[in-house]
């Protein structure tokens, strides 16, 4: 019996996993996937940049749903003008969603959002702070 002793390497694994049990539509295109996100705080702000390059901004829905922030959409296939195969296709494309609890101090009714260069931005405003106030006792 000739047996070979081959080193687990777990990335590897994962990799196969992935590849294996990708979500991947009848005609072998990606059907679902998750944009890269960085959220920011400043005194005044939140802030959510989506990245989203070849995603027309009118394929993006932002909601406010009980505290919950959604971004959806959908990036398209680009159809190729040329004749050929493809040989290799690495991007993914299909419908994408992200949802985010917002905190407490964060304000549903301020909220903005922006597309430029492939990033979504919004800017969700905090509820400005409650100001403290001094209280006059008068005597009776």
């Amino acid at each position: 019996m000739n047996m070979n002793i081959v080193r687990w390497d777990p990335f590897r694994e994962l990799s196969q996993l992935f590849d294996r049990d990708a979500l991947v539509g009848a005609n072998g295109n990606m059907h679902h996937w998750q944009p890269l996100v960085d959220i920011r705080e400043t005194n005044d702000a939140y802030r959510v940049d989506v990245e989203l390059p070849a995603v027309d901004a009118k394929d993006v829905r932002i909601e406010l749903n009980g505290g919950v922030l959604n971004v959806s959409g959908e990036r398209h296939l680009a159809s190729d003008a040329e004749d050929g195969r493809v040989h290799r296709r690495e991007r993914s494309y299909g419908k994408f969603t992200r949802s985010f609890r917002l905190p407490e101090d964060a304000n549903p009714g301020a909220i903005d959002a922006t597309a430029k260069d492939g990033v979504v931005s919004i800017a969700i405003a905090k509820v400005a702070e409650a100001q403290a106030r001094t209280i006059q006792v008068e005597a009776a």
